[in-house]
């Protein structure tokens, strides 16, 4: 079986490609950033340069360019050839090694790659057992149950990461609840709010074609995921859509309701590295990181959440506050490192990416609180934040509640 893809090759020669370009343009603007505390004309335009020095990088940039559309057009040419070379006997199932790295890429540059039309950019699409549904096929969803279990996976992940440690909840919930698992694949380096309503739309085509009564339909979604069922809700609703009416259940694993503070410490990196003119040309490779993880700092799901704003500059929290969608039964799971709580465990430690009272939907604003009856909120001590999606109490916990 192949690990990778002949249009994988096309993917990094662009990304290597941009790469340079980039590590040019930070060349340059250091370049400016010098020259202008010599006193030396350095460019009216923020990190150009001018004269002879502006010739030679706008000369670096055009070959830059033309090797792009060179490579571009000759890899393109000779795919086809090269993907019957590399897939062979290839079984149609992913390799998890492929899987997980073009996951992980997405994660961080996923905005990027898709406004590129790179072919390394994940495009959404409902999965069962690793493959793609084909909603059109009469044989797309045979052999499955009346009641749907839809699992939204985390930033820089992907569905066949679900299994952890030999554990599977959704196989899990299968055997001892009856539930036939469906799995979103998506590119999480795109806005949350832009991928809830691409999924809103793929969950009414999906119920549209169930071909038996559907009994019950839950969602269980971890980290971002949870983020995105959100937003898939609050667009279906708006869009008049019939599934979030057939929606019964929603389980949160370990999801950034109120954000997380690793994306404000790269915002603060920004801040650092644009704070004098030498530094400043390298706050670009701290900007890296995608729409979907900056979307990370204060939780955002709606496209009002983010419309308008740089979202590299510091401002502070000004979403429009969604509560928990009415009529859906919905439960919380949070984890913390800490053996028990306290108040500095609740704050800093958490499961090492989201804290507690993020996870819990809890705010000190209480228009912004996500109200979680008490019942259905469950705590687990000593885990990690990936360590959710196999925890033997979590399991127990997601049996009683989806039942």
């Amino acid at each position: 079986m192949s690990r990778f893809r002949a249009s994988d090759l096309r993917g990094s020669a662009r990304m290597a490609v941009q790469a340079t370009a980039g590590v040019a343009r930070v060349v340059e603007g250091v370049h400016q950033s010098v020259l202008g505390s010599m006193g030396l004309p350095g460019g009216t335009e923020p990190g150009r340069t001018r004269g002879l020095t502006g010739m030679v990088y706008q000369g670096i940039h055009g070959i830059t360019r033309l090797v792009d559309q060179g490579l571009q057009a000759g890899l393109l040419r000779i795919e086809p050839l090269l993907d019957r070379v590399m897939t062979g006997a290839d079984t149609g199932t992913p390799a998890a090694e492929r899987e997980a790295v073009l996951a992980a890429l997405n994660g961080v540059m996923g905005d990027r790659l898709a406004a590129d039309n790179n072919p390394l950019a994940i495009r959404m699409a409902l999965r069962r057992g690793g493959r793609p549904i084909d909603l059109s096929s009469p044989d797309a969803l045979q052999g499955v149950t009346g009641q749907l279990l839809l699992l939204v996976h985390g930033l820089c992940m992907n569905d066949l990461q679900w299994e952890r440690a030999g554990h599977d909840h959704g196989t899990h919930l299968a055997h001892e609840r009856g539930y036939t698992p469906i799995h979103v694949h998506y590119n999480t380096g795109l806005h949350t709010s832009v991928n809830g309503r691409e999924l809103a739309g793929r969950i009414e085509a999906l119920l549209a074609a169930w071909p038996v009564p559907l009994q019950a339909f839950s969602v269980l979604a971890h980290s971002m995921g949870g983020l995105v069922v959100r937003a898939a809700c609050h667009e279906g609703t708006e869009a008049g859509h019939r599934w979030p009416a057939q929606l019964q259940r929603m389980v949160f694993l370990g999801s950034p309701h109120h954000g997380a503070p690793l994306e404000r410490a790269g915002h603060w990196v920004d801040l650092l590295l644009g704070s004098t003119p030498f530094s400043r040309p390298f706050a670009r490779l701290a900007q890296l990181r995608s729409a979907g993880i900056t979307d990370l700092r204060y939780g955002h799901v709606r496209d009002t959440d983010w419309q308008g704003h740089d979202r590299f500059r510091r401002r502070p929290d000004q979403r429009t506050p969604l509560p928990l969608p009415a009529g859906i039964d919905c439960f919380a799971v949070a984890a913390t490192l800490a053996p028990r709580r306290s108040r500095v465990a609740d704050r800093l430690l958490g499961d090492g990416l989201v804290p507690l009272h993020s996870a819990l939907g809890q705010h000190a604003d209480p228009a912004r609180t996500l109200a979680f009856p008490g019942p259905n909120r469950h705590l687990a001590f000593r885990t990690g934040h990936l360590d959710l999606l196999n925890d033997a109490g979590v399991a127990r916990q997601l049996v009683q509640w989806l039942g």
